[in-house]
């Protein structure tokens, strides 16, 4: 498929995941408390994309999404965040959303919600350790303590996310539409 139609079909969750991206990136600057940002609220919703584009067009697109959002995000995020906050983000969204992908594909067939659930659960552990470590480690902020309770968040929205997905896949051809 080349370029032109594929950003015809995908340009929903392009736009979705580079969205996402930025504004947890500008979110997870602003500390709720000692254990928590504001972009742990935002950022689960990067899985929910990943999820509905590899359930509607299979994992290549959802690759080929994660791959344009990622791009799109840093260039963004480098000038609404500091650098230090725009690569650790890249490259936790990198690996995570690898892991995702791959989970999801293993329990494609299972009950409709073991998949996103399970594939979200655990890249969030992967994202939020890469994340952290690289985003505050040595700053002034208590990286685990932060990344323990953007986890725990991470992991509430996984489970109230199945309800959008759930919701969704009836209408994944709106969200998906195939290439003419």
């Amino acid at each position: 498929m080349s370029m032109i139609p594929e950003l015809r079909v995908l340009w929903r969750p392009l736009l979705a995941m580079a969205g996402v991206i930025v504004l947890s990136n500008v979110l997870v600057q602003f500390v709720i408390n000692d254990w928590l940002t504001w972009g742990a609220f935002t950022y689960p919703l990067i899985f929910l994309v990943t999820d509905l584009t590899n359930r509607a067009v299979g994992p290549s697109a959802a690759r080929r999404v994660v791959a344009v959002g990622f791009v799109v995000a840093v260039v963004v995020s480098l000038w609404l965040a500091p650098w230090r906050i725009a690569v650790a983000s890249g490259a936790a969204f990198l690996v995570s959303q690898g892991l995702d992908i791959a989970v999801f594909n293993r329990l494609r067939q299972a009950s409709w919600w073991k998949a996103p659930l399970i594939g979200s659960l655990l890249a969030s552990v992967i994202d939020t350790a890469i994340f952290f470590y690289i985003a505050f480690a040595g700053s002034e902020f208590d990286w685990l303590a932060l990344g323990a309770g953007d986890l725990a968040i991470k992991w509430l929205m996984a489970v109230v996310l199945l309800a959008p997905y759930r919701a969704m896949l009836p209408r994944l051809q709106a969200w998906v539409p195939t290439a003419r």
